[in-house]
């Protein structure tokens, strides 16, 4: 089993990852962790801001009462900090919040207000820290982030097909892209750790088809890799149908179910992984508890698709699945960017 404690080459990672997030002597910063947050992980946040000698304050919040059907995880949206308007403002005067909540606050409805005075964001997702060392940011996957970005921001439709049945279409046109490569320094930006990610936020009526999940692709809510097939009816960004008779559709179907909100099945966003040191086998080697799955989100030339909350489309829920895909080829206005589960062109690193 997997110690939680202070370890030098811990430390020394999150000092890198600090640095490369434009964390130095007189950084203004916030440390914001809950009471159900990983301890490990914000005592060696503390310890980096100390040694990196940035202006930083620390920001525990409560965590809040579970109010809904089912329980939530990994959704990217904390409710830790309840609208506290002091600690609101405390972030708003800061120039980067490290943000160890347990789900991260970028989908949270405090951040668009603390984004907007300025302030970026890194999440340093709630993985064990081993997993954070092995995927830890490195200054080369930024270009490689920046042009799948411009890729997405620069064509007007995505084709999705796998040899399992998957043939999807998403009209990009006008649809808000955006990826992290774990690390940035401009007013606004939002950093994840595990990063490497080019996204997409589909509007209304943007997104038709069908999308069959494989034997292997992931359930990052559930963090699980399905051993049946389960196939969805997409119409209008709304899943219509959930087909399958194995245990992975059943409790698919179940969970969305005991959402009763519509807004649940509709779609989030849609891209594909960046990250060489992200793997998709590593989820077979950890316990649940050791894990939030972000990696998963990220190993390269995955597809990821998601349901629940966008803002862009004007849906808000908690009910939420990230769901990458193994094998997917991807095109955006016929020209492929991901085959089989594999990187094109100049987005290989």
């Amino acid at each position: 089993m997997l110690q939680e404690r202070i370890e030098g080459k811990w430390l020394a990672s999150f000092r890198r990852v600090f640095a490369l997030n434009g964390i130095t002597k007189g950084t203004t910063a916030a440390l914001v962790y809950e009471t159900q947050s990983r301890p490990v992980l914000a005592h060696l946040a503390e310890l980096a801001l100390y040694d990196l000698g940035a202006d930083f304050c620390m920001l525990k919040m409560a965590s809040p009462p579970q109010t809904a059907p089912v329980p939530v995880k990994g959704t990217g949206t904390s409710l830790a900090i309840q609208g506290n308007r002091a600690a609101i403002e405390a972030m708003k005067q800061c120039e980067i919040i490290v943000d160890c909540t347990v789900e991260g606050m970028i989908h949270s409805p405090e951040w668009p207000e603390i984004e907007e005075a300025g302030a970026r964001i890194l999440v340093v997702t709630n993985e064990h820290p081993e997993i954070l060392e092995r995927t830890e940011p490195f200054a080369e996957l930024g270009p490689k982030v920046d042009l799948g970005v411009q890729m997405l921001r620069d064509a007007s439709q995505m084709h999705v097909t796998s040899a399992a049945g998957t043939d999807l279409i998403v009209d990009l046109k006008d649809a808000p892209c955006g990826g992290t490569p774990g690390f940035g320094t401009n007013p606004g930006h939002v950093a994840h750790w595990p990063g490497g990610l080019c996204l997409a936020f589909p509007g209304t009526n943007a997104v038709n088809g069908r999308i069959v999940m494989d034997v292997g692709d992931m359930n990052l809510t559930f963090k699980t890799y399905l051993s049946g097939q389960i196939d969805f009816t997409i119409e209008n960004d709304f899943i219509t149908e959930i087909k399958g008779d194995g245990i992975d559709a059943e409790h698919f179907r179940d969970y969305m179910e005991a959402w009763n909100d519509r807004d649940a099945y509709g779609f989030s966003h849609v891209g594909w992984g960046m990250n060489p040191t992200a793997r998709w086998v590593s989820g077979a080697l950890y316990d649940k508890r050791d894990m939030q799955g972000v990696e998963f989100r990220a190993w390269a030339g995955n597809f990821l698709w998601s349901t629940g909350a966008n803002q862009y489309a004007g849906r808000f829920t908690e009910g939420h699945f990230d769901l990458p895909m193994r094998n997917c080829t991807i095109a955006l206005d016929g020209k492929i960017v991901v085959k089989e589960g594999v990187l094109q062109g100049d987005l290989v690193l």
